[in-house]
């Protein structure tokens, strides 16, 4: 049933799942393995914005706010209470009964170091978006803060509530000098005042932690109940299959749709399917720094919208949960409109396109991903009935962000999960406001993003957001293609609820 299931997995493979972590996990060792492909060498939330150290960064650190995923509200966390005092200040009465791992107390000097340090462009914090919106911290009282934003932002709250941590005051003061000699923010000890804390980081295959038995009373995570969470790295998708199916590790996300069907077959394990607030989208080369000069040309990008089935890989591959998008966020975030020009598949008039363009022989080119491998296969064999050829260069995140960034790849499809915030600022007022992650630096597009992020009016937000999602849409800066539906599969003993905001809960979780 397990070579069924894995296609073909070599027995080596299914025995190296029983022998290599086994004894590390479920409930006999009350200790939770879960595992992804991804390497995760940094174990800090401010320099490594994969998906895998935004969970771990909600399961070490805490939040000012916390949203509560049944209501849709944010509630106290690390904060008593909070209000707005106009549109540009927050007041907060913090708890005074929290401590960090190391035994230290939290205080208002914690959130003014954290929002003085992260704000400041020269620690390089990996998405200056998420802190920069604040202007300044200062204290009001032996536990409380006050808040003042730059401008009015709606998604204030959206933001504290998960993407500002809040880290010990001097904590980047230890860093260690790289042989550069620049500090190495992200190779401090981690010290969070979070339900667990890290105990271990083997960079690149695993993050270990353990129950903070010092964790504060009656907080919206409550009370870790399971001793231990390990996080493995594990590249190979049929092993991970493999040794969830032998007890190496107990949860796992991105199960193929056909392997996931065949994993509930079994009932050998629970499998969920849910949407995510993550979507895939392709990006162009428009300036012509990767040295291909064929994405400057608007028409190329048009054909390549026309050449995808975007339906189809929803439809076969990702999942009923998961819809094809037209705009630069999703769905269900906050302004995120999508009545804009959209591209239906249309092959024909692709190669038409390509043929005005002047590439009626054909094109060739590299295409970078990091993810889902069949989901970028599908791209190129829709790209090469139209006589397109990519060649397909499939990396770590890490790696293909940094090459992304500096402009030298022609075209990638990646993904992005907002850090989970539900708004369209955490997508679109990442990647269109110019700067290295934005593919077009347009400068109209950037005015109407920027501005549409600092108004209140939802109904002026979302004329603000169409008006530059039609420009991306018709430009084809992004060609912005689904959002993304997880299937999930997990040990029988584990009591956990599956949310949509891709946020596992471990802090939550029990055995049955």
């Amino acid at each position: 049933m397990i070579r069924q299931i894995m296609k073909g997995l070599p027995i080596a493979a299914v025995a190296l799942g029983i022998c290599s972590g086994a004894a590390l996990a479920g409930k006999s060792d009350d200790t939770l393995v879960w595992a992804t492909d991804r390497e995760s060498a940094v174990a800090d939330p401010y320099y490594n914005r994969t998906r895998e150290l935004v969970i771990i960064g909600n399961t070490v650190w805490d939040n000012l706010l916390l949203r509560n995923t049944k209501t849709g509200k944010y509630e106290p966390n690390l904060a008593k209470s909070f209000k707005w005092v106009d549109n540009v200040t927050l007041d907060f009465e913090l708890r005074d009964d929290v401590k960090f791992h190391d035994g230290s107390p939290f205080g208002p000097e914690d959130v003014i170091y954290t929002v003085d340090f992260t704000t400041n462009k020269e620690h390089g914090v990996v998405t200056l978006k998420n802190v920069d919106w604040m202007k300044k911290v200062e204290k009001t009282g032996p536990h409380s803060i006050r808040i003042h934003l730059e401008k009015p932002f709606p998604a204030a709250l959206a933001y504290l509530g998960q993407a500002v941590p809040i880290i010990k005051r001097g904590h980047y003061d230890s860093a260690p000098m790289t042989k550069e000699g620049k500090p190495d923010y992200a190779a401090v000890k981690p010290n969070g005042t979070g339900p667990y804390m890290i105990t271990e980081v083997v960079p690149g295959e695993k993050i270990v932690m353990k129950k903070y038995d010092g964790y504060h009373k009656n907080g919206p995570k409550g009370t870790p109940q399971i001793a231990n969470l390990v996080y493995r790295t594990i590249k190979e998708g049929n092993t991970r299959i493999a040794e969830l199916l032998t007890g190496g590790i107990d949860w796992i996300w991105d199960v193929p749709k056909e392997q996931a069907e065949k994993l509930k077959a079994t009932g050998q394990v629970t499998v969920e399917n849910a949407k995510t607030l993550r979507i895939s989208y392709i990006a162009f080369d428009v300036d012509g720094s990767s040295g291909n000069k064929a994405f400057m040309d608007q028409r190329v990008r048009q054909a390549f919208a026309h050449a995808i089935n975007r339906q189809s890989i929803v439809t076969n591959l990702v999942g009923a949960a998961a819809q094809v998008i037209n705009t630069p966020c999703h769905p269900d975030q906050t302004g995120c409109v999508q009545d804009v020009t959209g591209y239906d598949y249309d092959p024909a008039k692709a190669k038409a396109l390509l043929k005005e363009a002047g590439y009626e022989k054909g094109l060739e080119f590299d295409i970078y991903a990091y993810r889902e491998r069949e989901f970028t296969e599908a791209v190129i064999s829709d790209l090469a009935k139209v006589g397109v050829k990519a060649k397909l260069n499939f990396m770590q995140y890490k790696a293909l962000r940094e090459i992304a960034q500096k402009g030298s790849t022609a075209v990638h499809q990646m993904t992005w999960g907002s850090y989970s915030i539900p708004d369209a600022s955490g997508c679109a007022g990442v990647f269109f406001v110019g700067g290295k992650d934005d593919p077009a630096n347009d400068p109209k597009v950037n005015e109407l993003i920027t501005k549409a992020g600092n108004v209140t009016d939802l109904a002026e937000r979302e004329k603000l957001y169409k008006e530059a999602f039609q420009i991306i849409s018709t430009k084809v800066y992004w060609l912005p293609m689904f959002s993304y539906a997880k299937n999930y599969a997990f040990n029988q003993n584990l009591d956990m609820t599956i949310t949509s905001d891709e946020i596992p809960r471990f802090y939550t979780a029990k055995w049955k």
